[in-house]
C-alpha cells in the first residue's frame, strides 16, 4: 500500500510539472519616467478603470489638487461610468484616458489563468482585446490611445512584440500602490507617499468601495506637500523594460 502511494504521489508531481510547462512563461514590464533636472522631481500617476464604479474620492480630489493622471480604461468601464468620463473629458489638462482593453482580459495568447482570470489565450484573442479597448475609447470622442495596460499588467513577451507593433506603448509601473485595490487605506498610502523621482504609480480608480482608494488620496497629497510634480504618461520620457517601449 505504501508502495502504490508513493507511486501515485510521484505520477501527481509529474503531472504537475508537464502540465506547468505548457503555461507560457509571462512578465510584469516596470516602468519609469526620466528624471527632472531640478526641482523635487516628479512622478507619474497611473489609474486603472478595470469595470464597476467610479470612485469619487479620488476622482474628487485630483480635481480639486489638480493632480494630473493617466486613467487606463476598459470598454466596460466606459458603458458605466459616463457622468465620470464627462469630468475627466471636462479637464483635458488632468486627464489623459488610455487603452485599457475591451474586456479587461489579460494579454497573454496562450490558455492560462492570471490572478483567477482567464488569459486571452491565442494571438488573435489578445488582438481583439487592445483593438476593442481602443474602439471604445474612440466612441466617446477621445483622442487615439497611445498606450495599453492590459488586465493583470502581466504579459506573454509574444504578445508585448504583437501590441508593439500595433503602435502601442506598454504602460508598466515601478510603484504598486494599492495591491489591485485589495490593501488597506493605511499601506495604500504609505507606499504610494514613499514614490520618489521618476516613479510611476498603479492603483485603482473603480472601487468606490474599497478602503485602498483613502489610501491612494492619502498618499497623493503626501506626495504633493513634499512638492512633487505629477505629469501623465503622454508628457513624460517613459522607459520600460521587455521590450515595452523601445
Amino acid at each position: 500500500m505504501r508502495l502504490l502511494q508513493k507511486n501515485l504521489c510521484m505520477i501527481a508531481m509529474s503531472l504537475a510539472v508537464v502540465s506547468s510547462g505548457h503555461a507560457a512563461p509571462v512578465v510584469e514590464p516596470t516602468l519609469h519616467i526620466r528624471s527632472e533636472a531640478s526641482g523635487a522631481g516628479r512622478v507619474a500617476l497611473t489609474l486603472d478603470a478595470c469595470g464597476g464604479q467610479t470612485d469619487n474620492r479620488i476622482l474628487s480630489a485630483l480635481v480639486e489638487n489638480k493632480i494630473p493622471a493617466t486613467i487606463f480604461v476598459t470598454g466596460i468601464w466606459l458603458k458605466r461610468n459616463a457622468a465620470a468620463v464627462e469630468i475627466m473629458r471636462a479637464h483635458p489638462d488632468l486627464f489623459e484616458l488610455e487603452n485599457h482593453g475591451g474586456h479587461h482580459i489579460p494579454a497573454v495568447d496562450t490558455p492560462q489563468k492570471i490572478y483567477g482570470i482567464r488569459s486571452a489565450g491565442s494571438p488573435d484573442a489578445v488582438l481583439a482585446e487592445v483593438e476593442s479597448g481602443a474602439a471604445a475609447l474612440a466612441k466617446t470622442g477621445e483622442p487615439a490611445p497611445k498606450w495599453f495596460r492590459g488586465a493583470t499588467a502581466e504579459y506573454s513577451p509574444s504578445a508585448i512584440a504583437m501590441i508593439r507593433k500595433l503602435g502601442f506603448k506598454i504602460a508598466g509601473f515601478s510603484i504598486n500602490g494599492d495591491g489591485g485595490s485589495l490593501l488597506g487605506a493605511k499601506e495604500t498610502a504609505r507606499r504610494i507617499a514613499a514614490a520618489k523621482d521618476g516613479d510611476v504609480i498603479i492603483s485603482h480608480i473603480n472601487q468606490p468601495t474599497h478602503t485602498a482608494g483613502e489610501g491612494v488620496v492619502q498618499g497623493l497629497l503626501a506626495l504633493k506637500a513634499k512638492g512633487l510634480t505629477f505629469v501623465r504618461l503622454d508628457d513624460a520620457d517613459g522607459f520600460g523594460d521587455h521590450g515595452t517601449t523601445d
